[in-house]
């Protein structure tokens, strides 16, 4: 298959937009499937996990290869739910375009943004799809105002409906200047209705005025009033969609079979291939400030991004990659740059979601599974071990609420710690630790629901049952000021000592993470010790001072100390650290830190005044009121997490159940001094009932 033939894309959206559904129409019609599963009676293609086929909910995100008109289509279906956001992410850091879909009724939706605003981040050339134009309230214009006003956008409609609700019967192709009815199993071509053809004359309009913008022949054929013809529209409006100028918009009914196959002719028509997405640039794994191009090309040396990982119960842990360039062979030794480790590929998938099918070798643009891999994880780079590379990774947002979990069988807490890191393996946003005073298992996460799910698959995946506590709020640690501290670490038990002594300033490193600096002269500490301060302050950063949560945003300046030629070791230096940083945190303004949320809520005019007076209640403050749709206004606005448990229970009954929200991490911010206190001595008391 030449490389101008393949299409990587992704299909997303809001949660319920009818993704997973266009996903199965386009197996069905591209000859994946015989019959057409449908996501309500869980027997969608895509969505293989129990989890999903109960809820009726994609979690994550699943790879297949398609053909269409001599076009190969990889297309990975991602989540809708806010909790499952870095499925998406992980999905449009290796995609190359993207199929948004829009509800025809719900129009921009909170995760729409989301998803969009991370195809920004990405730079991922996208074309839009307006689904269920056959429902009630469709409004297809509405939408594209949507698109324009709340994602600026650049919706241009290439469709134009005939019809909705009910009386959706086809659609006019604003290029082709045709229109396209729908009959039962089949479509049919004719000539523009007249009652249509102002409309169409206007959409045509329109979209020449937009391509003339920034083509040069359009703009001369426009202005000399020359017909511009087919063949000059698609590759202008091809140009104008990979440069991000302009988002195709087409419309349709996927569950009634509707306009699928139009949406996979505009796939081919105006999504990139990898040659026109070019070379990715990755740089130096010595030199930060170097970089080295890796072309979509069989030529140059094996560059790749591990994007997934998923723990198959017949294969073991299969490793999912995009190769950016080169070839890949089975049995290849190859170079793990995040890792700095060799890796050896053991055996080569290509996926049809839960079906796989064994390759020898892949190259450029090719989605594949890998068997075998050993060191590798989301985010790491895989390239050719004589021609080192390190690519751009993929961004995780923190975790932002936690739950103590217990087997019900004492004898299951290895199972289940080996379960647990399984589930962290393949899903960067999970995470796991062991509260050392209580020995209790903590899960943290990015919802209630993201934990729900992973307890579920505990039981029904690695028969582990399990006892959960109450979800509660993974708070951080951080300082205010910046203090000297300084620890001598001396212990004489008989035989061999401990010595060490370390003098470092602690300061504020706000929104910068964590920061090492060494400013050691003269030898007073070894360097092989120096990495042993590193690792006791990184450790107990982890562990929490004030509490049992990690420290964040810190910068520790290593300024002097010394050591002993005999009683210094790798511990005693450790053990000194943490100290030492223990003792300097508590002086330099401790304070905790929690996760605060954008929320977006929809409700209808009639609970505007009580939505917004109970979100005050809650510390929210209101960022702005905006019209939404006829007769309902969207609220967006930040509130801490802590106030929001049972919140979906409170907004039904404030709006008689017509409103909803969506929430989604936005940053740590300090805990007011009243509310650290309150939760300071709960943590206490919770600590002593423990213990």
């Amino acid at each position: 298959m030449p490389l101008k033939d393949l299409r990587n894309i992704g299909i997303a959206a809001h949660i319920d937009a009818g993704k997973t559904t266009v996903t199965e129409r386009i197996l069905f019609y591209t000859g994946i499937n015989r019959k057409m599963g449908e996501v309500h009676d869980g027997m969608a293609t895509m969505d293989f996990m129990k989890q999903e086929q109960e809820r009726g909910i994609t979690i994550a995100s699943a790879a297949i290869t398609c053909f269409w008109k001599g076009s190969q289509i990889n297309l990975i279906d991602t989540p809708g739910h806010v909790d499952f956001t870095v499925e998406v992410e992980r999905s449009l850091r290796v995609i190359d375009g993207m199929v948004a879909v829009f509800c025809a009724v719900g129009g921009v939706e909170p995760q729409s943004e989301t998803v969009w605003y991370q195809a920004d981040r990405y730079k991922v050339p996208r074309i839009g799809f307006i689904n269920k134009m056959d429902r009630t309230g469709a409004d297809f214009y509405e939408v594209i105002n949507q698109m324009n006003n709340h994602l600026d956008a650049k919706a241009v409609p290439f469709h134009l409906p005939m019809g909705a609700e009910d009386a959706f019967t086809g659609v006019i192709d604003v290029i082709e200047g045709k229109a396209i009815i729908f009959r039962d199993k089949s479509i049919e071509i004719t000539d523009i209705p007249d009652s249509y053809r102002e409309k169409y004359n206007e959409a045509k309009k329109h979209l020449i005025e937009t391509l003339a913008d920034f083509d040069d022949k359009v703009m001369e054929f426009y202005l000399e009033e020359k017909e511009v013809s087919v063949d000059m529209l698609k590759k202008a409006a091809r140009k104008a969609t990979l440069k991000l100028i302009i988002t195709p918009v087409f419309c349709g009914a996927a569950y009634k079979n509707k306009g699928v196959e139009m949406l996979l002719d505009a796939v081919v028509d105006y999504l990139p291939s990898p040659i026109d997405v070019g070379a990715v640039m990755g740089t130096d794994i010595d030199d930060p400030e170097k970089f080295h191009p890796r072309c979509p090309s069989v030529k140059d040396p094996f560059a790749a991004l591990a994007f997934k990982i998923i723990h198959d119960p017949f294969v073991g842990q299969q490793t999912f990659i995009r190769i950016y360039s080169g070839m890949l062979s089975g049995g290849m030794k190859i170079f793990n740059s995040a890792k700095a480790k060799p890796e050896h590929t053991g055996r080569i998938f290509k996926i049809h979601a839960k079906e796989r099918v064994e390759v020898s070798e892949a190259g450029p643009g090719d989605i594949v599974a890998l068997i075998g891999m050993k060191f590798t994880k989301t985010g790491d780079t895989l390239c050719d071990i004589d021609h080192k590379v390190l690519l751009e990774s993929i961004h995780v947002p923190p975790s932002v609420i936690e739950m103590k979990i217990t087997p019900l069988a004492r004898k299951e807490q290895e199972k289940l710690g080996e379960s647990l890191k399984k589930l962290s393996n393949e899903d960067p946003s999970f995470h796991m630790r062991v509260d050392e005073e209580t020995n209790e298992t903590i899960i943290s996460g990015m919802g209630e629901l993201h934990l729900e799910i992973i307890v579920d698959r505990l039981k029904h995946e690695f028969g582990v049952e399990v006892e959960v506590g109450e979800p509660s709020v993974a708070y951080r640690e951080t300082i205010t000021a910046e203090v000297e501290s300084n620890y001598k670490h001396v212990k004489q038990s008989g035989g061999k000592g401990q010595y060490a002594h370390t003098i470092f300033r602690i300061e504020p490193n706000e929104g910068k993470g964590y920061e090492f600096i060494d400013k050691i002269r003269g030898g007073a500490i070894p360097s092989e010790y120096i990495v042993s301060v590193n690792k006791g302050i990184q450790k107990t950063m982890a562990e929490g001072v004030l509490t049992n949560f990690p420290v964040i945003d810190v910068k520790v300046v290593l300024t002097d100390g010394n050591f002993h030629p005999v009683d210094s070791s790798d511990m005693a230096f450790q053990t000194c650290a943490s100290i030492c940083f223990k003792q300097g945190f508590m002086k330099a303004g401790p304070i905790l830190l929690e996760p605060v949320m954008k929320i977006e809520i929809n409700t209808p005019d009639d609970y505007i005044g009580d939505v917004s007076g109970n979100l005050n209640k809650r510390r929210g403050r209101i960022e702005s009121v905006r019209r939404y749709r006829k007769g309902s206004q969207k609220i967006n606005g930040l509130v801490p997490l802590m106030e929001m448990f049972g919140y979906s229970t409170v907004l039904r009954n404030l709006s008689s159940g017509r409103a909803n929200y969506s929430m989604e991490f936005y940053k740590y911010l300090p805990v007011p001094k009243a509310i650290q206190e309150e939760v300071l001595k709960k943590m206490a008391e919770k600590n002593r009932v423990g213990g």
